[in-house]
């Protein structure tokens, strides 16, 4: 399979949780808005969603993976389903603490970590605390869903890890329609929702686990024991939990800045619903198919390989990033009155959330690249170095936060993220090439610039495209129009993107025509191969 086909298995299955998320969220935003029980679920969420980055995403799909991969290729199968036995007994024997530990300390937590804030609000503080406590356990279901999601990926099986996400948000939305035909109250649907997610955690595992099991894997219970493998593990998982949910820290972070203020942690979160879009599908398909195809071209000693694969991500990523950043910059409000606008979500509303999705814009890029260069850290067993720029990254973004906030509001907290995300991606870039552990290719940077020049041109379409049309989006006609015209407007930029970048150079219709043939060779294909078309 090539590599371009492998980031589309990946992409598909993101693709459809990330639609279903946007449902999600359209009917949140019909139910609560932006009122004290949004503000309370989405932070109540958030917290054990930070965990879940830092803990399973992070350490899993950066530590376990490459440990995993290298038990098979020295122990073969029996190895394998050793070391993952030995595994899933320590993690969750600390999953089951941690989650006892949670419980019994949320009220403290709430008030001095998540949301310190809502406490001048006791009916929001005691919510978010109850809320909080009957979604913690969600962390430890997709904790050991991703470890699972790791073994399947280290046996190139991708689909079923990157689907089971969609489950979240199929079990949301069936609770936010229950709550709809039941005439349920905000705080009813707050519950109902805050159900739904432990339920879908408890899906979530239950769908890798048999995937894993019909991979040729089934897994015991073994008893907790720190063996030279799991110590390794431990050493590694750290700093690489860290590095991998430095994003998820970011936001907690914020979440902990923005509660001094009513409404701001729901538009924050309605705004990271969007640019979570092409952040999930390219950035997610890319890290989650790399690690594993760079590890085993460098431990094949194979570099000419592993520097392709690593430019070649590049390109993909930009290819389709660079279009989306420009469209969020200049054409975030009619995204989100058509999405969002309607019940307890008004105009105000929108003003204030496409504000911030528009200064998310211009950081996606980096966030995307981001997930592009870790893996050629943690490929090498290297999430030290990561993890330090990770640090770095959270006083810029704590310190800009602080600052900007005061004085701008949510947008303020946004430009601190999008700050502390460029900061991040230029250090990984430039140790990368100072340790000369990636030699981008001249068509990498033949290609860069042009792909900036088309994402330019088509910007400047839009904006005065729907400048043009600005009544056609407007509150003053019916939703079927407005959808409409954005429809008409989205095509209209994909076409002038695509025919631009293909006019100019950035991209190659023949390269990619034979990365979907999935030859063989197409990963070891000459460096100046282009898959980004």
């Amino acid at each position: 399979m090539s590599l371009l086909k492998k980031f589309a298995t990946v992409a598909s299955g993101t693709l459809m949780s990330r639609i279903f998320g946007f449902t999600r969220e359209m009917l949140m935003a019909v139910f609560l808005g932006t009122g004290p029980v949004a503000d309370a679920f989405n932070t109540a969420f958030r917290f054990p969603n930070t965990f879940r980055r830092l803990f399973a995403e992070g350490a899993f799909n950066t530590a376990f993976v490459p440990l995993f991969a290298k038990e098979i290729e020295q122990n073969g199968m029996d190895g394998a389903k050793r070391f993952s036995e030995e595994v899933f007994g320590v993690l969750f024997t600390i999953l089951l603490g941690l989650t006892i530990a949670m419980e019994l300390s949320m009220p403290f937590l709430v008030s001095t970590v998540i949301a310190p804030g809502f406490t001048n609000d006791p009916v929001k503080f005691e919510n978010t605390v109850n809320l909080a406590m009957i979604m913690f356990p969600y962390l430890a279901c997709m904790s050991l869903a991703a470890m699972m999601g790791g073994m399947l990926n280290s046996l190139h099986k991708y689909f079923a890890a990157a689907i089971a996400p969609v489950f979240l948000n199929f079990i949301l939305i069936s609770a936010l329609l229950l709550a709809w035909v039941q005439n349920y109250d905000p705080l009813q649907i707050g519950y109902a929702l805050s159900w739904g997610v432990m339920t879908s955690g408890v899906v979530q595992l239950g769908i890798v686990w048999f995937a894993v099991r019909r991979a040729g894997i089934k897994i015991g219970f073994r008893r907790p024991k720190l063996t030279p493998n799991v110590r390794r593990l431990l050493v590694l998982a750290l700093p690489a939990a860290i590095t991998g949910g430095i994003t998820q820290i970011n936001l907690l972070i914020n979440t902990n800045i923005a509660s001094g203020s009513a409404g701001a942690v729901s538009s924050l979160v309605y705004a990271d619903r969007f640019y979570q879009l092409p952040l999930g599908v390219v950035g997610i398909a890319v890290a989650t198919v790399l690690l594993p195809e760079l590890s085993r071209a460098l431990r094949g000693g194979n570099m000419q390989e592993a520097g392709n694969l690593q430019n070649r991500s590049v390109e993909f990523t930009l290819f389709l990033t660079l279009p989306a950043a420009a469209a969020l910059l200049v054409f975030s409000e009619p995204l989100v009155r058509l999405l969002f606008e309607r019940g307890q979500f008004g105009p105000e509303s929108t003003l204030i959330v496409s504000q911030i999705l528009a200064v998310y814009g211009l950081g996606l890029p980096a966030f995307v690249l981001i997930k592009a260069f870790l893996p050629g850290f943690f490929a090498r067993e290297d999430t030290r170095t990561p993890m330090i720029f990770a640090g770095i990254s959270v006083v810029v973004n704590v310190s800009l936060a602080l600052f900007l906030f005061p004085r701008l509001g949510p947008s303020g907290i946004a430009t601190a993220e999008i700050t502390a995300g460029w900061v991040n991606a230029l250090l990984l870039f430039v140790v990368l090439i100072w340790r000369k552990h990636w030699d981008y290719d001249a068509g990498l940077i033949r290609r860069i610039p042009r792909l900036i020049i088309a994402a330019a041109i088509m910007a400047t379409a839009l904006y005065f495209a729907s400048d043009y049309l600005e009544f056609y989006l407007s509150r003053q006609v019916g939703f079927a129009i407005q959808a409409t015209t954005l429809g008409l407007l989205v095509i209209g930029s994909m076409i002038v993107y695509f025919a631009t970048v293909f006019a100019i150079g950035g991209a190659s219709l023949s390269a990619l025509k034979g990365n979907m043939r999935g030859r063989k060779k197409a990963a070891a294909a000459p460096q100046d191969k282009d898959i980004s078309a």
